[in-house]
Parts: structure tokens; sequence; C-alpha cells
């Protein structure tokens, strides 16, 4: 694996721990998500350096999985992705809205978007060694 691909693997590595350490914290599901939300895009970025060199500046899940879909296929349930897509700007910054339109994800939801992240980054990982 090229060395820059690794280092995005790493990092995403480091969001999965920190999301593994706070998962069982009610009060802390919005950053759960958000460390799955970052996870998963480094995973895909890491793709994307293997296999052009060159990782695009976008931060978009949806649009990051359509540019590694020709290099590797993922078994990804659509909705939970578009819904952590959606929490990249939002887990960031604080709005009047909350997390989400209804406030922070409740904690099976961002059990969910962590198991997601985790065999993601196992898939992507293993494909990629």
């Amino acid at each position: 694996m090229k060395r820059q691909a690794e280092a995005w693997v790493n990092s995403a590595r480091d969001d999965l721990a920190v999301a593994a350490a706070i998962l069982d914290r009610e009060d802390l599901t919005h950053m759960v998500a958000f460390h799955c939300q970052q996870a998963i895009e480094k995973m895909m970025k890491a793709v994307l350096e293997e296999k052009t060199g060159t990782v695009p500046r976008v931060h978009d899940l949806i649009t990051l999985h359509g540019q590694i879909e020709k290099y590797m296929t993922l078994s990804i349930e659509d909705d939970l992705l578009k819904q952590l897509n959606e929490l990249y700007a939002d887990a960031r910054y604080p709005s009047h809205l909350g997390l989400l339109p209804k406030g922070k994800p409740p904690k099976e939801l961002s059990e969910r978007m962590y198991h997601l992240a985790q065999e993601l980054s196992d898939t992507i990982g293993k494909r990629m060694a």
C-alpha cells in the first residue's frame, strides 16, 4: 500500500478508536456519528489515493462512494450512508436545529453508524493490504 494511502487508513482507524471509546455515552451520540463519518470518508479517500494517486477535496460520502465503485464494490446501506453524509457540517458546528432535524441521533442509530464504519474499515483495509 502506498504511504499516503496508509496514512489515510491510519487516520480513519484513529476516528474509529475515538468512536469506540465513546460508543456507550448517551450524551455523545453525535460525536460517535461524526467520527464514523470521518472514518468512512478517510477510508474511501485511501482507496482513491491508492488507485489514482489523487484525493478530491470533497467530504460528501455519496460522491466518494461513487468514485471508488470502479475500484471496489462495497455493501452499504444507502439510507445510513445518507444520514452520515448529512452529519459532516452539523456535527462540527452547533445549529438551532441540533445535529439532525430531531436533535442528536439516538444511541441505536449511532451504534449502527459505528458498525457500518467498522465494517467498511475492515473490508477496505483487507482489500488494500
